[in-house]
């Protein structure tokens, strides 16, 4: 099963996501969508799960996190983690976390529903893919017009009976290169 995966449209749909996206299973988006038209263009390319963002109005009646099944593999959805990026690149880099790290880790692994496998989130912009605690946590950065110096990104799950693959697709030249694949063996 492959998904399409986005955030950080900011209501802005581009024509790329057409083609890098074709053939997938499904499209989630991780939030800040921004408009209904975005999610009006995703859909014909495939089914849309989307969450709300924090610039995302009520009318657009996104749920806040979602919670679903795909391939054999439970994703939990949201738009902004309740820890940094940065944070969980400490924690799945220290060996062994000991401490006071070692303990916030664990109440944030805890927080997720029983089963989660891979966590879909945004708000940063910033593309990340890393397992901590056994889990994929991914963000595929923003695919919305150029914000910041960050790399203007999606992304792409690929789900086996070996495991789920993330994969980062570039939507414009950048001076650096995207995060490399990631793998969640099951």
């Amino acid at each position: 099963m492959r998904l399409g995966v986005v955030s950080d449209t900011h209501g802005y749909f581009d024509s790329q996501l057409s083609r890098l996206l074709q053939g997938v299973d499904a499209i989630l988006h991780a939030g800040d969508v921004g408009s209904q038209a975005v999610l009006d263009q995703l859909r014909l390319i495939a089914p849309v799960h989307a969450v709300r963002g924090n610039v995302d109005s009520p009318a657009l009646e996104l749920p806040p996190t979602l919670t679903a099944e795909f391939g054999g593999i439970q994703i939990q959805m949201l738009h902004e983690i309740p820890t940094s990026q940065s944070t969980l690149r400490d924690w799945e880099q220290a060996d062994p976390l000991e401490g006071k790290a070692a303990e916030h880790c664990r109440r944030f692994l805890e927080r997720l529903p029983d089963g989660c496998q891979v966590v879909i989130f945004g708000h940063s912009h910033e593309p990340c893919a890393l397992v901590l605690g056994g889990k994929l946590f991914f963000n595929p950065g923003s695919a919305g017009k150029k914000r910041f110096s960050l790399p203007r990104c999606c992304g792409k799950l690929e789900i086996s009976v070996h495991g789920v693959r993330a994969t980062f697709l570039g939507l414009e030249r950048y001076n650096e290169d995207l995060p490399e694949s990631v793998d969640l063996a099951i």
